[in-house]
């Protein structure tokens, strides 16, 4: 599976698959409603490469786990290297999709009340559904972006960037102060509220919005 954009001019890009870099409780409203509290830095965990499928004419669920629940996020698609000696961050986004962050809730309950990793719960394989990825011009505003989630024809969540507690700028900066990003990295920069469970056959929508409007569509199978 490769990244592929293409640019109004007709240049294409490919980057290979990296790693999945993910920011929770990065919307207030979210933290509520699992009633978890507001961190003082971002709050960060990984999804390997492994956990990547296609958010295209369907997403496939691990029925073996147990329910699966969405969280609708942008994600931003990392083209140079970034690490803590990065001077401006903002250079390095090549690219903005959205994602499903798929979640077993039950699982990840558990594991948290035991202290112990969510890997079981968020990193297994198929966990990490992606759209598309549109190249970032200068019509995109990133600190005011705005992106919703339908299942079925109902609206579930809407996320504005302006909400989030930490930018697309200031995620960058924090997470490559801890590890290196690399071309074909990305970041799932957190979901709104209205998270929930999937389930077979449901029809899902997924739509960016910064001055135009880009649509995804699935089907879980």
């Amino acid at each position: 599976m490769l990244y592929q954009a293409t640019w109004d001019d007709g240049r294409t890009i490919d980057l290979p698959m990296g790693k999945a870099v993910c920011v929770g409780r990065n919307y207030v409203a979210h933290a509520q409603e699992l009633n978890n509290p507001i961190p003082d830095e971002p709050l960060l965990f990984m999804k390997p490469s492994s956990s990547f499928q296609a958010f295209d004419s369907e997403v496939k669920l691990r029925e073996d786990l147990g329910q699966h629940h969405y969280e609708a996020e942008l994600v931003i698609l990392i083209g140079s290297v970034v690490d803590r000696d990065t001077v401006n961050y903002a250079d390095a986004v090549i690219g903005v999709g959205l994602g499903l962050d798929l979640t077993l809730r039950s699982v990840q309950t558990r594991l948290k009340s035991q202290g112990l990793p969510w890997e079981r719960a968020k990193a297994y394989d198929g966990s990490c559904a992606l759209t598309p990825f549109t190249p970032v011009s200068k019509h995109h505003n990133l600190h005011n972006s705005e992106y919703r989630f339908w299942i079925n024809g109902e609206l579930k969540q809407q996320g504005d960037t302006s909400l989030m507690i930490n930018s697309v700028e200031a995620l960058i900066a924090n997470i490559s102060q801890v590890f290196s990003l690399y071309p074909g990295d990305i970041v799932m920069t957190g979901t709104p509220a209205g998270v929930g469970a999937l389930a077979h056959g449901d029809k899902l929508q997924l739509q960016y919005e910064n001055g135009e409007k880009y649509y995804s569509t699935a089907i879980i199978t």
